[in-house]
């Protein structure tokens, strides 16, 4: 299962998200929930390193499935747009395939 966990202050102002596991919803290459959400959070870091000015650090280990953001400032307009946009993709995937695969869970920090 893979376990996302986006961090968000009492503004809900995003800080920071993680995701960590594989989905395991088919063997390694034949799992397309586990592609559907690796292509959601990469290619978000990727349009949020390329698109907007924010300054954040990331954590990956591809054996554990960890992919991890953390910006120095609360995420601004451009990048909020970008997480929004990501969100909504994993929520299309937990809906379409259900909590045996993903989890997404929303922290105040």
């Amino acid at each position: 299962m893979t376990k996302i966990t986006i961090f968000r202050n009492q503004k809900q102002e995003y800080l920071a998200f993680s995701c960590v596991g594989h989905a395991e919803y088919a063997d390694a290459g034949e799992d397309i929930v586990c592609a559907g959400i690796s292509v959601l959070v990469i290619n978000t870091i990727n349009a949020l390193g390329m698109f907007t000015k924010e300054h954040f650090k990331t954590n990956q280990d591809e054996e554990t499935g960890l992919i991890s953001v953390s910006f120095e400032q609360p995420a601004g307009h451009d990048a909020k747009l970008l997480l929004d946009t990501m969100v909504l993709g994993l929520q299309g995937i937990q809906n379409n395939y259900g909590n045996d695969y993903i989890i997404l869970n929303f922290k105040e920090v």
